[in-house]
């Protein structure tokens, strides 16, 4: 199983959201934000299960970033998600 990114633009006021939203998806496993500059200003990975107190830190840090920043790239690492191959075709009738 392979991981894969992909970029979002946000605005600061719609940050956290977003975050939210991306943490319900059972294949995000980190998240990197970033300015208009490209420059990193948070990583975060993702492990299942980890939510609640021990990601009030981050919640904490995701609203200072917002409340200063105006633009905002979100990169999403997302692991394949792994789909089961075809059933194989029905036996051919007799003849």
């Amino acid at each position: 199983m392979g991981t894969y990114q992909e970029e979002l633009s946000v605005s600061g006021e719609k940050l956290i959201g977003t975050i939210k939203e991306l943490i319900r998806e059972t294949t995000v496993r980190h998240i990197i934000i970033k300015n208009d500059r490209g420059e990193t200003l948070i990583e975060v990975p993702l492990a299942a299960g980890v939510v609640g107190v021990l990601f009030m830190p981050v919640w904490a840090a995701l609203g200072a970033i917002a409340a200063l920043a105006a633009d905002l790239r979100i990169v999403v690492v997302r692991e394949d998600a792994v789909t089961p191959p075809p059933p194989p075709p029905p036996p051919a009738p007799p003849v």
